[in-house]
């Protein structure tokens, strides 16, 4: 039952068109008392009387007015109240101190051609990997979320590798780690005024996914062996992986990343409602 006392957390907000030409909003809230989750639509005209913000992740709001279905998990809403503001991601000093331990792991690069190549990108779109979000809804989604999940990669990495130190290459897996999701710069936007997460215009229709685009440049660079393991690291073909770990025969340092990966996006903070945390 539906009490308007509720406090509920903003898990997911996107804009979509209706077949009248109108916009229409889907969020999707979660009930901080008993983990509910609720599906909301709210009509053009009524997202026109909200600032964009109050639908950033982590929020916490209150339902002023709405109607429900029979069960109380779908809703119109009419009308929110923003109760507390969740942080747009890091803060300058917090983004600086990863930014220093993302290039120690480059120094940890031995191979000059390969540690130049990796330093080179890192420093031409720094501004940009920065503030870039990791994910738009599943993990990491916020202001300087792709560089908390970049270094947390490579710290599995080094926590791993003395145990695999006479199998693998371990230039190639910090490489592989801190390349992985590069390409996310392009793929998506983040609103630097609401921290709102959206996929850049045309990306997808150019590079498919952001794997493809590390795979590419790291193919191109002549570093085959990384454009693998990038390759690979969503594990599974219908998860976005260019290679599916369950062919026959694929290198053991495909399996490591994909699991540095996963383990970094399940663990992670996945808002920045949590950092405060």
């Amino acid at each position: 039952m539906f009490n308007t006392e509720d406090t509920y957390e903003v898990v997911i907000f996107s804009i979509g068109d209706t077949k009248a030409g109108t916009k229409m909003g889907k969020l999707q809230l979660r009930n901080t008392v008993d983990d509910s989750v609720l599906n909301c639509i709210l009509w053009e005209e009524t997202l026109n009387r909200f600032d964009a913000k109050i639908f950033r992740t982590g929020n916490l709001v209150r339902i002023v007015s709405a109607s429900f279905n029979e069960k109380y998990n779908n809703c119109l809403v009419s009308a929110l109240e923003l109760i507390k503001e969740a942080k747009l991601g890091l803060e300058s000093a917090e983004i600086e101190h990863y930014w220093t331990k993302l290039q120690s792991y480059i120094n940890k690069i031995e191979k000059a051609e390969l540690r130049n190549f990796v330093a080179n990108l890192f420093e031409e779109h720094k501004e940009k990997f920065k503030i870039m979000p990791a994910a738009k809804l599943m993990h990491h989604n916020y202001i300087g979320g792709l560089l908390v999940h970049t270094v947390e990669c490579a710290q599995f990495a080094e926590l791993n590798l003395p145990s695999f130190a006479s199998k693998i290459n371990s230039d190639n897996i910090y490489a592989a780690c801190l390349l992985h999701d590069f390409g996310k710069i392009f793929e998506y936007t983040i609103d630097a005024e609401t921290g709102l997460i959206d996929y850049a215009p045309g990306f997808r229709e150019t590079w498919i996914s952001h794997s493809q685009y590390g795979f590419c440049i790291c193919m191109n660079a002549g570093f085959v062996k990384v454009a693998r393991m990038i390759a690979a690291h969503h594990g599974r073909a219908d998860w976005g992986a260019i290679i599916d770990l369950s062919e026959k025969d694929i290198e053991p340092e495909l399996y490591l990343i994909h699991l540095i990966d996963n383990l970094s996006a399940k663990f992670g903070k996945i808002n920045t409602r949590l950092l405060e945390e």
